[in-house]
């Protein structure tokens, strides 16, 4: 199963950028889908955006022209830059495997916490 650490998150003020890193290791990194979550305070887990090992991406509505997924095979991360971030954006960010041919088990990270000031 592989191991997820995300790191990256932090207090930024309204209209800042941050850049998480979601890091993998114990399995072939570029054969995996990676998913991007975010969880507020009082509100369900909700997706932001996902990479497939060809690099197609997806991103949730809320994330579409400020958030861009990528990632880096060589260093075995995925990245989520995140731009003119609002204060709705703040939660906490994991990074996700969901079960795949080369993941049976659903990996999580421990998560990130980005907080947004007004």
């Amino acid at each position: 199963q592989v191991q997820l650490v995300e790191s990256g998150g932090g207090l930024v003020q309204a209209g800042g950028s941050l850049r998480l890193s979601c890091a993998a290791s114990g399995i072939i990194f570029r054969l995996l889908d990676i998913y991007w979550y975010r969880q507020a305070p009082g509100k369900q887990r909700e997706f932001v955006a996902s990479i497939t090992t060809r690099a197609g991406t997806t991103y949730a509505d809320s994330a579409k022209g400020r958030f861009t997924i990528s990632r880096d095979n060589a260093k075995n991360t995925v990245y989520l830059q995140m731009n003119s971030l609002k204060p709705e954006d703040t939660a906490v960010y994991y990074c996700n495997a969901p079960p795949q041919p080369y993941n049976p088990l659903e990996s999580w990270g421990q998560g990130t916490q980005v907080t947004v000031s007004s």
